[in-house]
Order: C-alpha cells, then structure tokens, then sequence
C-alpha cells in the first residue's frame, strides 16, 4: 500500500466504499490524502453509492462488473423520488463509460428491483440503449404501460439498427460470396465482367513495355441466378439464459430475411412454437416485441416443426440456437437431429450467439450430438459470418467449429 500514489488511493477509495476512507488514509502514506475525494468523485461515489452500498459486505468491484459496496455506514439509495432518479442517470452517464453504464443500470434495475426505470416515458429516454437493456424490456414486456412502450420501441430500435450496421454488411458478403460460383456467360455484361477470372487467365499477354495488360479473352458470369438458392432455418431457444443470444438470433433472421438468394425460416420456442418468420421479413423490432423470454423448454417440439421446411436437404442450413437443456424428450430430439444431419441438412448448435461466450449448457447432450458430427459451441456475433459462409460453402462443420473458435481465441 505504500508504494501507491494519490490516484491509485483515489480509485480504491471509489472501489471500497467510504467505510474505507480511514484505513487507506492510514495505510496510504503521503498518499492516503487521496482517499478524501474531490466534489466530482464524491459526485461519482454517490452515484455507485446507490446501488452498490449497503446491500452487501463485499468490496464494490467483486463480482461482474462493478459488484457490491464494502460495508459503507450509510446507504444512499435512489429512493421512490423521480427526479432523484432522472440526476442519477445523468451522473452515471457523465461519469462512467458507456459499458460501465450498462453494468450500473442493469444492476439498477436486477439488484434494487428500479423498474421505474422501464415503467416512466421520461426515465427511460435516458437509459443507455443496449443488448442487456432490451433483454428485460422483453422480459417485462407484458407489464410495461401504454405509456411507455413507444420509448421502449425508440430504444429497442437503436439497439437493433446499431447490430444491423455491425452485421449486415458482413453477412451479406458472407453469403453472396459463397452462392457466387456462378457459370459464365458468352454474352457480354459489364456488370457481370468477371475480373478476377479475366485476369488471371490473360497475365500471358502482358505488354511490359506499355504496361498493359491485353486479354485476349474476357469472362462475364450469367446473370441469371436462382432465387432461393438455401434455405436458412434459425431455430431459437427463448430460454431466459438465452436473452441476449435470442436478441442477436432474431436480428440475424431479419438480415438473412432481406437477402433474395435465402428462403428464411425463424422459429422460437419454450414449450410451445412459434413461427416468426413473417414478422421477421418485416420489423426486427416487431420480431423482438413477439418473443417471450422465459418458460420451459421443449427442442423436439421445435425440431419437428423445422423438418417440414426442409425440401432439400443438400441446400439447407439448420442453426439451433440452444443451450440444449431439453423438458421434453431427449432421445427424439437427439434422434431427430441426427437423422437430419444425416440426411444431409447443413446441422449446427450454437449454444450461444453472444458477446459473452457460451452459457451453461446440457455437456451429455452436446457431447452425444458432436459425436455424430454436429458441432455444438458458442460464436460471438463477429464471427457469424465466417461461421455462415463456410457452412454454405460445404466445409467440414465440426473443423469449421474449431476454425471458429480458434479465432475467437
């Protein structure tokens, strides 16, 4: 402790609590004057004060994210006021940044049970738009007042248009990239001049002296393309653990949905099934607002209904987005995957689709279906589009697995 400076006894003074002041004075040295905060740090550890004080005898940075209060004196609470709460988040918002805030406010929301925050049109507008945040607006979806639910549409939508600019692009070229084995054409298109293709077979007649390179040939691909070429079907476990995978699974469909080369099917299931490929063609918004986290789980019911897109096989791709704890029955399901894996349908479970890794999840379950060669693990986001565009390509699924997860490594 003494060899810290007054900055470091500054943020373990914020991390503590104020029942720590004295100690990390004494304990500081010449530096311990750090521990008597400044008027905006004491502005900052009011902010974390209430939340985080007095629920608790541990230190405030335990646990994810910025965890529980080290046995502060007092607890300063946010209380019932709405403008007390309406100056917290704008000192959140100031103080912190924005993934800390995403911390603070779930906290908010999970440890002090504020769901005033979601409930009241003029709190909400200053909630930091993210993917935890519109996990429990879908959780609560059913007690949110009329009131409030076009604020809570405004920020599901920047959530989803902020994953639609991080993926689309990327998806798109993932599977234009893998469909695009086109044949060529005599007839001359310069739209559809394959330039790769046209070069590479005409370096022979490189001109060195004029630098120019002079095909004798020239290539174009035929325009005219198979609508349709896969079918893609997302099948999505509603799980409460799944939130945030149900969110990027859903808004994934909708980006799938756009693209005219992809039959898309989305389905989403507990123990019932439902079919949300409709709604995904139109608002991914709409598609959010139609899923009910939480309930049981019943993968056979689900899988069953997804056999009944499968018209070829060959050009299918079956994504279960699940962390394969079944309350229905194991053996079908596991059957049921295994016979259309090997009927040929492109078959993988993503046990989560998140930023945070695979959840907890059914290890017999994943290890028995990996065993008849359908990989089971978790993809981040980033890595969909690789994942998608080697599926589509025919790679060997469980070395495309390993590929995937190597580079999220």
């Amino acid at each position: 402790m003494t060899t810290m400076d007054a900055d470091q006894v500054k943020r373990w003074r914020l991390i503590l609590g104020a029942a720590a002041e004295e100690k990390l004075e004494a304990a500081g040295g010449a530096a311990g004057g750090g521990a008597r905060l400044d008027e905006e740090s004491l502005l900052m550890d009011e902010a974390l004060a209430a939340i985080y004080d007095g629920t608790s005898g541990e230190a405030r940075g335990s646990g994810p994210g910025a965890g529980t209060a080290g046995g502060s004196a007092k607890a300063a609470g946010l209380g019932a006021s709405a403008p007390r709460l309406a100056k917290w988040l704008g000192d959140v918002r100031s103080f912190f940044p924005s993934d800390i805030v995403s911390v603070i406010q779930a906290d908010a929301v999970h440890r002090k049970g504020l769901t005033k925050l979601l409930f009241e049109p003029e709190l909400l507008s200053q909630v930091k738009p993210d993917i935890g945040m519109v996990a429990t607006l879908m959780s609560l979806r059913g007690q949110i007042p009329e009131r409030t639910k076009e604020t809570a549409r405004t920020l599901v939508r920047e959530v989803v248009d902020e994953i639609v600019r991080r993926l689309a692009q990327e998806l798109t070229r993932a599977v234009t990239g893998s469909l695009n084995k086109r044949r060529h054409s005599p007839l001359p298109s310069l739209t559809g001049l394959d330039w790769d293709k046209t070069i590479r077979s005409n370096l022979k007649h490189y001109d060195i002296e004029r630098r120019l390179l002079i095909p004798e040939k020239v290539y174009f691909f035929d325009r005219a393309r198979k609508s349709k070429e896969w079918t893609v079907i997302l099948d999505i476990d509603q799980s409460g653990s799944m939130a945030n995978s149900v969110i990027y699974a859903s808004i994934t469909g909708s980006i799938f949905a756009s693209m005219p080369s992809l039959e898309t099917r989305v389905v989403a299931f507990d123990t019932e099934v439902v079919d949300l490929s409709e709604a995904c063609a139109n608002d991914p918004v709409d598609l959010l607002f139609g899923i009910q986290l939480g309930g049981g789980t019943d993968i056979n019911k689900s899988v069953a209904y997804c056999e009944s897109f499968v018209t070829e096989p060959k050009k299918t791709l079956f994504l279960l987005i699940s962390d394969l704890y079944e309350g229905g029955n194991r053996t079908e399901m596991i059957r049921r995957l295994r016979d259309m894996h090997e009927s040929g349908v492109r078959t993988m479970c993503l046990l989560a689709l998140s930023d945070d890794g695979a959840p907890a999840y059914d290890e017999d379950v994943a290890r028995k279906l990996s065993a008849f060669g359908i990989p089971c693990f978790g993809c981040s986001p980033d890595k969909l589009p690789e994942l998608i565009e080697g599926a589509l390509k025919g790679m060997d699924l469980m070395q495309l697995a390993d590929r995937v997860k190597q580079s999220k490594n």
